[in-house]
């Protein structure tokens, strides 16, 4: 079957949000005596991560959010990153912690991210925060499964009953999106590098739903794709001629036109990205300023 898909408008779902809470974070603020305030931090000179870097500045600068972004050279060593990061966590001023990742080989994620205090931990890696996630009742989400999850209802697909296929097992992304659509009563089968080629291609021909977040360009086919299929690109890979894919491999679903609805790159679930760690800011700050918060999550 041959249909025409529809592009999932990803940059539009997300002007739409900040332009709620552009207007939430005037109130808050108002009533706080105080705006929300976002400490980043970057080790080294990752370029693509100093780009984002630039992307959530804007976003924050756009919205009201007051942010501060701590440059780190790539040879600082653990105890130094840690005590930078208790020290974020001790100033009432911040409200939310961001750590750029990747970080460079000497430094570990694992222990970075457990430093960080859970309600300023607006990325939402954190273990108590991804524990929520899995009782069902999460308070700080990771910001790229929650940007997905708010397209779908974007786009009144409503996940229940899906047989859906997440290809990618990252703490970032893989595992919370699958926990947090299974929450949503989807039925969800988690793929990988790992997982054999025949096996992975056998599930996503039967889904209903494709989320790829596997950082490998154009890797999921047309010819995987069953009818009527959603598909949702993670990826961002840039090839040898500049040019920006995903890992869907975009043009020939759309030729294909079984897909139902797919997502470009860019424009797709990157500024959701971004979007959603502006809630996640204005959330902390609410619990932090009020006890409690009024966003929905």
């Amino acid at each position: 079957m041959t249909q025409e898909s529809l592009i999932l408008n990803g940059k539009k779902v997300a002007n739409d949000l900040k332009h709620c809470l552009k207007h939430k974070i005037t109130q808050i603020s108002e009533k706080a005596g105080k705006k929300p305030k976002l400490a980043v931090i970057l080790v080294g000179d990752n370029n693509a991560s100093k780009v984002y870097i630039a992307h959530k500045e804007k976003a924050a600068q756009e919205l009201g959010i007051s942010s501060i972004t701590h440059c780190l050279p790539a040879d600082t060593d653990q105890k130094d990153l840690n005590n930078l990061i208790k020290t974020l966590n001790e100033d009432e001023t911040i409200n939310g912690i961001l750590l750029q990742l990747p970080l460079p080989a000497n430094l570990s994620p694992d222990i970075a991210i457990l430093q960080i205090n859970p309600l300023k931990d607006v990325d939402g890696l954190h273990p108590f925060n991804l524990g929520l996630i899995m009782t069902g009742k999460p308070n700080l989400i990771p910001c790229t499964p929650f940007g997905i999850m708010r397209l779908l209802q974007a786009y009144n697909f409503n996940p229940k009953g899906l047989k859906t296929t997440v290809i990618g097992r990252s703490r970032l992304v893989g595992k919370p999106i699958a926990e947090l659509l299974t929450n949503a009563s989807a039925t969800v089968t988690i793929m990988h590098s790992k997982s054999r080629l025949n096996d992975l291609i056998d599930t996503v021909k039967q889904s209903d739903l494709v989320i790829a977040a596997i950082g490998q360009p154009n890797f999921v086919k047309a010819e995987w794709i069953k009818d009527g299929a959603i598909l949702i690109d993670v990826g961002i890979n840039r090839l040898d001629d500049g040019k920006l894919v995903g890992d869907i491999d975009f043009e020939n679903c759309l030729k294909e036109g079984k897909a139902k609805a797919i997502t470009p790159v860019p424009g797709g679930v990157g500024p959701l990205t971004v979007a959603h760690l502006m809630l996640n800011t204005v959330k902390a700050f609410e619990i932090q300023c009020f006890g409690y918060s009024s966003i929905e999550l």
